[in-house]
């Protein structure tokens, strides 16, 4: 296992920055189970996507309280944009081109590379945002990352910061907005498993941490709210009306 390094001044300059954006606007942010990232070492962290603002919220506690960096694999499209760019270059995120094959291997090989190097990889195992707020299929990635570097998944749910930034809708400022983020038990995945099915197993059990977040969210779920999935009253599009490569 990697020794645990200090956590780099790049990072310590974004979660200044973060910090005290999240302060001037007062989110009420409740990180739950944090005690299920390791200190060290390397993981996976699967996450729902849900909001362009997953990996501020998901990163929240690991940099702030743990002191450790993540490495994001994050689509090469951002590296474009002049206001974005600078974000993922200080958090060293791993680019993915999607319409690349050997890109992609590339960036899976970087990733696995991190992990064995004791870091903490976040991985969007459905690859795009849902509009539908519920969990898209998933790819086989994280868990074939786990396996090959011989590292657990730390399966994330993240809740309430698609009401400020999602797909589909143009961002909407509110204060004292309430975000849940919610770490789960390591999931183990070993050499022999079939990622397929070690991946329905993980997508599985995200989904039954997505319900119970969403059912003790602090607002609830309001009837006809477009944040809101359709499972729940809400007007966002069911699953069957986006697909996993909606984008």
């Amino acid at each position: 296992m990697a020794s645990r390094r200090g956590l780099p001044i790049r990072w310590r300059l974004l979660a200044a920055v973060v910090v005290a954006l999240v302060r001037l606007v007062r989110w009420r942010i409740d990180v739950q189970g944090l005690r299920h990232v390791p200190q060290e070492g390397g993981a996976v962290l699967a996450f729902n996507h849900h909001s362009y603002v997953d990996f501020i919220m998901l990163a929240w506690a690991p940099v702030r309280l743990l002191r450790r960096e993540i490495r994001f694999l994050a689509k090469r499209e951002i590296w474009e944009s002049r206001r974005v760019r600078w974000v993922v270059e200080l958090a060293r995120a791993v680019p993915v081109d999607r319409h690349s094959a050997k890109a992609r291997s590339g960036a899976f090989d970087a990733a696995i590379e991190a992990l064995k190097d004791g870091d903490l990889v976040a991985v969007a195992p459905e690859q795009t945002i849902s509009r539908s707020f519920e969990l898209l299929p998933f790819r086989t990635g994280a868990v074939r990352m786990a396996q090959e570097a011989g590292v657990p998944i730390i399966p994330v749910i993240g809740w309430g910061s698609h009401r400020f930034a999602t797909k589909g809708y143009e961002p909407k400022l509110q204060t004292r907005l309430p975000v849940t983020v919610r770490y789960g038990e390591p999931f183990h995945v070993s050499p022999e498993d079939d990622p397929k099915e070690a991946t329905t197993r993980l997508r599985d059990r995200m989904v039954a941490m997505l319900h119970d977040v969403q059912e003790t969210y602090p607002d609830g779920h309001p009837d006809d709210e477009p944040w809101v999935p359709a499972r729940l009253g809400g007007r966002a599009p069911t699953p069957d009306e986006v697909t996993s490569d909606d984008g």
